[in-house]
């Protein structure tokens, strides 16, 4: 049976075998120096097919406040590479690709990745609309969490001192908040068939790497 794009189970398993074959690539240390630089293009193939399968494309309010959480979360980590005020002291690697003021595009990308994902998988609730943004931002918070620990061994980023200070897991949390209230404000609801799976499979890679790099 030849792979579609367009079938969502195909699609579901395709992302399993894709990030257990990123997984062995990272573990091998013959292997590793290529998975990194493939890096970035592990990113924008899983947003490019959370985009193919967004049910609302031309639902005009989403897709500015879309623009906006990704322009405004590559402000915030420009703004947090330069003065070091928001998150703490830290240097962005290589393994992100194309920067802009020392900050890779691809963040910007990833604010909007995991604000996406987790916006799908609490509007799937009936909870209040503030218990959805705490449970989103906690769980961006602990994404981040284990996230920190594997990030300077793929070279994604270093901390100063190698320490993650507590006000980078602070500002994450307020910073995630707020893009879910916004979310919230402009009462855009979400839901896309692959954003639970893909930012699943997403965290068990950062997780399983956490035991072997």
């Amino acid at each position: 049976m030849k792979f579609s794009i367009t079938d969502e189970r195909e699609v579901k398993k395709f992302f399993i075998i894709f990030y257990v074959v990123g997984i062995i690539g990272m573990a091998i240390p013959y292997t590793l120096p290529l998975f990194k630089i493939l890096t970035p293009y592990a990113l924008v193939l899983s947003f490019g097919y959370l985009a193919y399968f967004h049910p609302t494309k031309k639902n005009t309010t989403s897709n500015i406040l879309f623009f906006f959480i990704f322009l405004a979360g590559l402000v915030v980590e420009i703004i947090g590479v330069k003065t070091g005020v928001i998150f703490g002291g830290y240097e962005y690697g290589n393994s992100l690709g194309m920067k802009v003021f020392d900050t890779p595009l691809l963040i910007g990308i990833n604010w909007l990745f995991l604000v996406y994902t987790t916006a799908c998988m609490v509007d799937k609730t009936k909870w209040h609309a503030v218990l959805k943004i705490v449970v989103a931002a906690s769980g961006m918070l602990v994404y981040d969490i284990v996230l920190e620990q594997v990030a300077p061994k793929m070279d994604m980023w270093s901390w100063q001192n190698n320490v993650v200070p507590i006000q980078n897991y602070i500002a994450w949390f307020v910073i995630a908040a707020f893009f879910h209230s916004l979310l919230k404000i402009f009462k855009v609801k979400l839901s896309n068939p692959l954003a639970a799976h893909i930012i699943a499979c997403q965290f068990v890679f950062f997780v399983v790497l956490l035991f072997l790099l």
